[in-house]
């Protein structure tokens, strides 16, 4: 089933966000619409073309959006606050969605994206949650992983592979991502307290190999939620299940999507 895309911006409190719509030529409006929310240094492009799998797969509308400081949005505020997930999950997402007119989404994130994923699904009305790679506290994994980017961002290229993507914003962003979380203070950052909210189907997916969070972090998600909850731990699969494992992790989302959507629908 074909798609029309449909790309704008939208203005959420003082900043200016880039929305790719890939709507459903259908009749039927009852259906959720996928949100996907992306890493964090990521951006509707850096998707790549899984966002168009998973709309032929399940036949739903999707949204992408990029959020400040990434892609053709806005730059981000200076400095970046240290609970920038909670304020995205809390401020900007709700306010998208409401003037997007979009209710009980369900929500694909990733890294970032999934811990937001999370936080919002404790907060509002949500379909189900899909996470790939969430985090909801600081690992020693996930420090060391960030201080590696940082020590090859220059001899390997980043910045430049970066700026393909956010233009003059790369550096700033960058920066953001990396000085929060290895700034000591940052340490003691947890969402936990959050998930036991949750009331939604919940599917959760780690590659086994990620280098910035272990597998126990997964788990301890998973333990926490208290709605109906699938963990699949991907095999040869590290930080980015829709790219390292995209046809598994489409078909794995196909089948949960399509289950609960009957539940929703009975």
């Amino acid at each position: 089933m074909k798609q029309e895309r449909i790309d704008r911006f939208v203005t959420i409190l003082d900043k200016k966000l880039r929305v790719r719509h890939l709507k459903q030529k259908r009749t039927n409006n009852d259906t959720p619409t996928i949100v996907f929310l992306h890493e964090g240094l990521g951006c509707i492009d850096l998707w790549k073309d899984f966002p168009n799998l998973v709309a032929e797969a399940t036949g739903l509308d999707i949204i992408m959006y990029e959020r400040q400081g990434h892609g053709e949005s806005d730059p981000l505020n200076s400095p970046r606050p240290l609970n920038y997930l909670e304020v995205e999950a809390e401020v900007y997402l709700p306010q998208l969605l409401q003037q997007l007119k979009i209710d009980r989404p369900i929500l694909i994130g990733h890294s970032d994206g999934a811990t937001i994923a999370l936080i919002y699904a404790a907060l509002y009305p949500v379909s189900m949650v899909i996470t790939a790679a969430a985090h909801v506290l600081v690992e020693e994994i996930t420090i060391k992983g960030i201080q590696e980017a940082v020590s090859n961002y220059d001899k390997n290229n980043i910045r430049a592979k970066l700026e393909r993507y956010h233009g003059n914003k790369a550096n700033d962003l960058f920066w953001a991502w990396a000085n929060t979380w290895l700034n000591p203070e940052f340490k003691s950052w947890n969402v936990t307290h959050y998930l036991p909210k949750i009331n939604c189907p919940a599917l959760l997916v780690q590659g086994k190999e990620d280098e910035y969070a272990t597998l126990e972090q997964l788990h301890l998600i998973a333990d926490y939620l208290e709605a109906p909850t699938e963990v699949w731990e991907i095999d040869n699969c590290a930080h980015a299940p829709h790219i390292q494992a995209k046809q598994r992790f489409l078909e794995k989302l196909k089948c949960f999507i399509k289950e609960h959507i009957l539940v929703l629908k009975n």
